[in-house]
């Protein structure tokens, strides 16, 4: 299957790409096989299972509330987050989803929506379950679905929601491939994923799209700069990047005092985007919302203090991250439930640093030698949140990561390229680590931080 950049980079709402995006998207899919196969006017009654790390958090996450409206007809991309709790305060209050806004069907959620933390389906621990009934109990349809991280969606088959089968200029499945493509045709990683996107888009389209993806995560960063109060779900944590935006803009003017001011304003672009995703804000996968911090954080260091920094610069960048990332996707996971919180955070610094790396001037050998870099000490890290909630390391984490992302960008330029382990073979090694790690490490809050830090219990119903 060919990976477009608008596949690693999707906007969509918070806190979870995983937990909640996958979700809506896969309640929507079935909702749409039930009109496509015209059983929605005798659907009298929906039923949805969510098994292993989708059991464990999904109320953390948000995964009931994203499922509700995915199967009122709703998406990640479209729906008013303003909105959202006006729309599921009339589902439970009726008790009944309407089917793309139109067609009423009974739904109570004590009975109709488990969250199984006991099982998992094969393929994939993020695994759910569909069902829908008619009026004399007779089963109309089933179908299973798996989030496989960063908001992709694969059914009981394995098939991507989304798959097109596209044939792309310049198939590249590791960074040997990508950068031979490169030498052989004289053309930068940005150069070389520009031709490959126009297999769907013209190249103004292309352009155009980059940077409305930039302009949300901007927004999104300016929210979180302005927004006030305590985080929803139960932590009582205080947003914090209003109070850090305002610190920095009374001493912007004399940032020459503080040799790392810079630092500063760094952790305050990735802590707002990432305060915004745990509130259930409007943000960019990149390449997960967990870890959508990143991404924006070193976007803003290079338009904030690189002079020469410009609109080509910033299609540049996302272009060579959604590279980086389609590494990462293809050859091991983007999903915290299935390699812990080095598939996110870690594959964002990775794709942050590669980015930064090239539109800073890096050669090819010094572009895979900083995403390499920023992963080689990502290794191991594992996905542990507190209460089940995108909160507690996780914001934080993301602060920590963009730093990281800019430091490793830095050593490479420093160096000459050369280096003693590649890209390809750090990812190989994520993933074999993100396999041994035992499951209570990866998104369910079973350990680490989440059962030694503060005693919150997990949302959790045995089946």
């Amino acid at each position: 299957m060919a990976i477009s950049t608008f596949d690693i980079f999707k906007v969509g709402i918070g806190p979870s790409s995983t937990h909640t995006t996958g979700p809506m998207r896969a309640g929507l899919n079935f909702a749409t096989r039930l009109a496509h196969e015209n059983l929605i006017k005798n659907t009298s009654r929906l039923e949805a299972i969510l098994y292993g790390s989708l059991g464990a958090t999904g109320k953390g996450h948000r995964s009931d509330i994203a499922i509700l409206l995915g199967l009122e007809g709703y998406t990640p991309e479209t729906i008013d987050p303003n909105k959202i709790d006006a729309y599921i305060q009339q589902i439970r209050t009726h008790q009944e989803i309407r089917l793309f806004n139109k067609y009423p069907v009974s739904f109570n959620e004590h009975d109709n929506l488990t969250f199984c933390y006991e099982t998992s389906l094969p393929f994939h621990p993020n695994g759910m379950q569909f069902s829908a009934f008619n009026s004399q109990g007779t089963q109309l349809l089933k179908a299973r679905y798996y989030s496989i991280g960063g908001g992709f969606v694969v059914d009981g088959e394995h098939q991507d929601l989304q798959d097109d089968e596209v044939e792309i200029a310049y198939p590249f499945s590791s960074a040997l491939e990508l950068i031979a493509h490169c030498q052989s045709s004289n053309m930068s990683i940005s150069s070389l994923m520009l031709e490959n996107e126009k297999s769907w888009r013209s190249e103004d389209q292309i352009r155009h799209e980059l940077l409305q993806l930039w302009q949300v995560m901007k927004l999104c960063g300016e929210r979180g700069c302005q927004q006030t109060g305590i985080l929803p779900g139960g932590l009582n944590i205080e947003r914090r990047a209003a109070k850090l935006y305002a610190s920095l803009s009374h001493t912007k003017k004399n940032s020459n005092i503080d040799p790392l001011n810079t630092l500063d304003w760094v952790n305050a672009f990735a802590i707002a985007v990432n305060e915004e995703n745990a509130a259930g804000g409007r943000v960019v996968t990149a390449p997960t919302n967990g870890a959508a911090g990143i991404i924006p954080a070193v976007l803003h260091y290079y338009t904030s203090f690189y002079p020469e920094a410009n609109d080509e610069g910033i299609i540049r960048f996302l272009l060579t991250a959604a590279a980086i990332g389609i590494l990462y996707k293809k050859n091991a996971s983007i999903s915290g439930a299935e390699v812990g919180c080095q598939g996110e955070v870690g594959s964002a610094c990775s794709m942050a640093a590669g980015a930064l790396t090239e539109v800073m001037g890096g050669t090819l050998s010094q572009i895979e030698n900083a995403a390499e870099i920023a992963m080689e000490h990502n290794l191991g890290l594992t996905c542990d949140p507190i209460g089940g909630l995108v909160q507690a390391p996780c914001i934080e984490r993301n602060a920590m990561a963009a730093v990281k992302a800019i430091n490793a960008s830095r050593l490479a330029l420093r160096g000459d390229g050369s280096h003693v382990v590649s890209l390809d073979k750090v990812i190989k090694t994520m993933r074999e680590t993100g396999h041994d790690m035992q499951s209570k490490y990866k998104e369910t809050s079973q350990g680490g931080l989440a059962t030694n830090a503060i005693d919150i219990p997990v949302n959790v119903i045995e089946c």
